[in-house]
């Protein structure tokens, strides 16, 4: 059956409305703003009054061309009737069917015949899955481990293994067992060593060294083994992997030989400064001398002798493992590093010259060889290359990857009797092959699918176009996704396309499409959703108010300029309407903003279109922020919604003015000129005038009564105590800068009626200060106090305040005080006037305060993030910001920023009545005048200097993680910072900086030694700068 092309069928012609001859004498291809232009051109000579059914349709662009493929290369947003570059041209055509799913062929993880399986990396299991393989293609060791007993054999029943649970193996040989029977018989190419592993204990994300792995495993295997009855299987360590050899000490002087066995699993041999193999056994072989200091103690000779050491091979395994040490530890840098240089070595090696005894044949074949790829220690990647004993061919092992190198055809002779590991591996397979079975099934539905989507999409593409038919509106991105197979169609959701009237938003055509209604009822009918945009859906009152705003926008100059003229010319009468004189300024920019949004209000969504989500924050925050900002003539809006009280900000326009106005504000607020001011605004106005008056005679009143006190002069100091007089009164400093403000500035403040010294003290009434901490330079103690919930007051910035007696009583007279705070000063029996003594009321509370003291050393060493600065030594001086302030100090920091030096002998008393100044103090009253020294104003702020930088830590950090931080951001590796604090060494990596008394602000000073002199290998120093703990808390060391 042929189908005709909807885009060749000749249409009935219709009248244009008026003012839209020309409207669509645009290419099919034009841009969408020429096609927005273009549908609304005819506003600019209709009436909103006048709006027809053709403008709507001419709005809603039902009546454009449609876009025909080949000619049309992408979709036209602004076109409704363009069905091109929609995702449809991949299913128009020929489509491999290959391409309807993403499952591979399961048959590619099925194992090829005569191959070997592999094992998964796990994420750095690399140097297991080499051993592994090696140790399979032991066949000794193999036929040993399946002789070994198991509960595998408690897992199977008369007729084969149980249905349900699957076999889980209870220990390390168990494990073993069946990882050689599914690498020996498994129809996978790679199988899952995850249960050995977890077994072991091991990090499947850490790398580690692959030989330290191969010993500790053998012990206990070895140990594993040692409990069985079969001789076969309890030996078959030492059978094939045990030699024995002798250290043996010869005196010099008597001859006499000392001999002490030792077993081996493996020869360490040194490579450095050798090329062959054989090269690297003779030194390790070789003997030593022992003479000077390292001289030997001949028990027979009964003292110190010169004498030779050396290494005899006693006996040889039947399989000799060489451990080439290319991993070695390098003093200079203080980390491992590898050893790249060239050993060489047959496929051959006679050891019969290196053994004791030389009876029997010592030749080795060579049967395997563990390859570490990557030029650093820390990382890199093992493989191995392994002779396979049955055809004599050699394999490489690259974890999932097996590759034949060069050689004969495997193949796969000898079969060991597997008995019930078999039953486990054949169910192994069935599982696999049932997986096979349900990814083909899968694939098949998918290629299924397809197809039908394929014949959908052939069919309905070309009866989407709905010419002169009846016609439905859907998303352009609802299109989309039903033409896109990677994603799920879902249900058809047209709501966020809706306007305030239910119906569909001429502003959001650009992103909706019209088709036929015979595609549409396809579409509702499988998908569902809604609801339908039909020809009804054309809204009338947006296409209206619509063309209201663009003529409006069109003759907003015009209007500018009248009402510009009439606010100049002189007004007739009183009649007319308050504006602001803010709105006045601004109204044409509040107008043209006002008709932007209302135009453009379509472009941001309302909800969701088929599945994108509406971000409702963002909503919020914008709606927010236009509630805040003042609309038109809101400038004269009391609080209570009533005109404004202030004549100053308004002005009286005409009748005429007004209405030219009102035509772009119709919601503006209205206010006739006969419209009397906000009555509640003019009570809180006089009574806003009279406490403002009170407010300013109680500030002269209080300032005339405490003069000094407001001033600070003539401030009493603990330091340097007052002659005439034995009391003095303490009160915060907080209420002090409270009520100097309001003093200041009456009428802006809100008076300070009483006075809060219970701050001040502890829970219990008690005083926290002795009077020694008043009067030395102990900040952290003589703060003022924030009270803990349920504890101690905290320390804060600024200080208490001191008051004279004669202050103290006007105070009183003046404010309401909670709590007196007096500290007074009486002579000590017959002594002179130094011998004084200080007393406190309230006393002092000595659990509080020593509590105090405890939390406050405690908040220095439990913080969470603080700043610290590193200051980097260079030429083994540091750059002492006393001796040259001038040149530490930032050129940003203003001079007031400065630290000034103190005079010798100077103290600074934090609770010091000084303003910081320079001047010299009076500290008398009536009468008593004495010098006091100049106060220096210290900044609490720390000053980077050169060669420092600023670091954020936390208590509970180590020192090795600090040097992280300092390699960073000084580029000196861990091993070569000498950090010290206050002239202590810091050196213990693993201790936190709170037990090293690293506080915030403290400066720790950074010695570099030598850089090392590579930087490329940071990699290496990052692993240097993580603790190496090896295999400790795996299986492999009994845990």
């Amino acid at each position: 059956m042929v189908c005709r092309s909807p885009f060749g069928r000749r249409r009935r012609r219709r009248r244009r409305p008026p003012g839209s001859a020309n409207a669509f004498s645009v290419k099919a291809m034009a841009p969408r703003l020429q096609l927005e232009k273009a549908a609304w051109r005819w506003a600019e000579t209709v009436r909103p009054e006048e709006v027809s059914q053709e403008h709507i349709e001419t709005a809603y662009r039902i009546w454009l061309e449609p876009c025909i493929r080949g000619v049309c290369r992408r979709n036209c947003r602004g076109n409704p009737n363009c069905l091109v570059g929609i995702g449809e041209h991949v299913w128009l055509g020929e489509i491999d069917e290959n391409s309807f799913h993403n499952i591979d062929d399961p048959n590619c993880e099925r194992r090829k015949k005569n191959s070997f399986v592999g094992l998964t990396n796990l994420g750095a299991t690399c140097y297991v899955n080499t051993f592994l393989q090696v140790w399979f293609l032991n066949l000794e060791l193999r036929q040993a481990l399946y002789l070994c007993p198991s509960t595998c054999s408690d897992y199977t029943m008369g007729d084969g293994v149980r249905g349900g649970k699957d076999y889980e193996p209870q220990t390390i040989c168990e494990h073993l067992q069946y990882l050689f029977a599914l690498l020996q018989n498994s129809n996978r190419r790679y199988i899952d060593p995850s249960g050995f592993v977890k077994a072991l204990g091991l990090d499947t994300g850490q790398q580690q060294d692959a030989q330290e792995f191969s010993k500790l495993f053998m012990s206990l295997l070895e140990d594993t083994l040692s409990k069985q009855k079969n001789p076969d299987v309890r030996n078959i360590v030492q059978q094939q992997f045990c030699g024995e050899y002798a250290y043996v000490t010869v005196c010099n002087q008597c001859g006499r030989e000392s001999k002490l066995l030792s077993k081996f699993y493996e020869l360490e041999l040194n490579i450095q400064g050798h090329k062959q193999l054989t090269d690297c056994i003779s030194e390790f072989l070789k003997e030593e001398k022992l003479e000077g200091d390292n001289r030997y103690f001949c028990e027979n000779c009964q003292s110190k002798q010169n004498a030779t050491r050396k290494i005899r091979l006693l006996s040889l395994p039947c399989t000799l493992n060489l451990q080439l040490m290319r991993f070695v530890f390098d003093r200079q840098t203080g980390h491992k590093k590898k050893l790249n240089a060239y050993i060489g070595f047959s496929e051959s090696l006679d050891m019969e010259p290196y053994v004791e005894h030389k009876g029997g044949s010592f030749v080795y074949e060579l049967s395997a060889v563990l390859i570490h790829r990557g030029v650093s220690a820390y990382s890199g990647h093992y493989i191995a290359h392994v002779k396979d004993p049955q055809s004599g061919e050699w394999y490489k092992f690259n974890d999932e990857d097996i590759e034949k190198m060069e050689g004969k055809k495997l193949q796969l002779g000898i079969e060991e009797d597997l008995a019930f590991l078999q039953e486990l591996v054949d169910r192994d397979n069935l599982k696999f092959e049932e997986w096979c079975v349900e990814m083909a099934e899968m694939r098949r539905q998918s290629v299924d699918k397809g197809k039908a989507k394929h014949e959908e999409v052939k069919e309905l593409y070309q009866r989407l176009p709905a010419g002169a038919e009846p016609y439905e509106f859907v998303s352009l991105e609802w299109l989309q996704k039903w033409l896109d197979e990677s994603t799920p169609t879902k249900p058809i959701d047209n709501h966020a396309c809706l306007c305030s009237h239910a119906k569909l938003h001429p502003d959001k055509i650009p992103i909706m499409k019209r088709i036929s209604e015979y595609a549409a009822d396809i579409f509702y009918s499988r998908y569902g959703g809604g609801p339908r945009l039909t020809v009804k859906a054309l809204c009338k009152d947006c296409v209206v108010e619509r063309c209201r705003v663009l003529r409006l926008k069109n003759q907003l100059n015009e209007d500018y300029k009248t009402v510009n003229n009439l606010l100049k010319a002189a007004m007739k009468g009183d009649d007319g309407f308050w504006v602001g004189k803010s709105s006045l300024r601004s109204w044409r920019q509040l107008a043209l903003e006002q008709l932007d949004e209302q135009d453009g209000e379509a472009e941001q969504s309302n909800g969701k279109i088929n599945g994108t989500p509406f971000n409702k924050d963002e909503s919020k925050e914008e709606k927010k922020e236009e509630e805040d900002e003042l609309n038109f003539n809101e400038d004269i809006l009391c609080p209570h919604g009533g005109l404004s009280i202030s004549e100053n900000e308004r002005r009286l326009v005409s009748q005429e003015a007004w209405n030219k106005l009102r035509q772009y504000f119709p919601k503006a607020p209205e206010f006739p000129s006969y419209k009397e001011c906000c009555s509640q605004c003019k009570i809180l106005e006089r009574e806003g005038e009279e406490n403002e008056a009170l407010h300013k005679m109680i500030a002269n009143e209080q300032k005339t009564s405490l003069p000094n006190l407001f001033q600070d002069k003539n401030r009493p100091c603990l330091s340097n105590w007052p002659e005439d007089t034995d009391c003095l009164y303490i009160v915060s400093h907080f209420f002090l800068d409270e009520w100097r403000k309001f003093v200041r500035k009456p009428t802006r403040s809100t008076p300070v009626s009483s006075i809060g010294n219970a701050a001040l003290l502890c829970p219990h009434g008690g005083l926290m200060f002795t009077f020694p901490s008043l009067t030395k330079e102990d900040s952290k103690l003589c703060q003022p106090l924030e009270r803990r919930e349920g504890g101690w007051p905290t320390a804060a910035h600024n200080n208490i305040a001191l008051i004279w007696p004669s202050e103290w009583q006007m105070i009183q007279k003046l404010f309401v005080v909670d709590k007196v705070i007096k500290i007074t000063r009486i002579a000590v029996g017959d002594a002179g006037p130094s011998e004084v003594q200080y007393i406190s009321e309230p006393k002092l509370c000595p659990d509080c305060r020593e509590g105090l003291l405890c939390q406050q050393q405690r908040d220095l060493r439990e913080y969470t993030q603080a700043t610290i600065y590193v200051h980097k030594v260079v030429d083994n001086k540091k750059v002492m910001k006393d001796s040259a302030p001038e040149l530490n100090v930032s050129s940003s920091e203003t001079e007031e920023d400065k630290e000034e030096t103190k005079p010798d002998g100077e103290k600074d008393p934090d609770f010091n009545q000084s303003n910081g100044g320079t001047k010299r103090q009076k500290t008398s009253q009536q009468g008593y005048v004495a010098y006091q020294k100049q106060v220096i104003r210290r900044s609490t702020r720390h000053r980077k200097v050169r060669g420092e930088k600023a670091l954020l830590v936390s208590a509970n950090q180590t020192l090795k993680e600090l040097k992280i931080q300092i390699m960073h951001a000084f580029s000196v590796a861990p091993f070569d910072q000498n950090l010290s604090i206050d002239g202590k060494i810091l050196n213990d990596d693993c201790a936190t900086l709170g037990t090293l008394g690293v506080i915030p602000e403290s400066v720790i000073l950074l010695k570099a030694d030598e850089p090392i002199a590579d930087y490329a290998a940071m990699d290496d120093v990052m692993q240097v700068c993580m603790p190496e703990e090896g295999f400790k808390g795996t299986g492999l060391l009994g845990h």
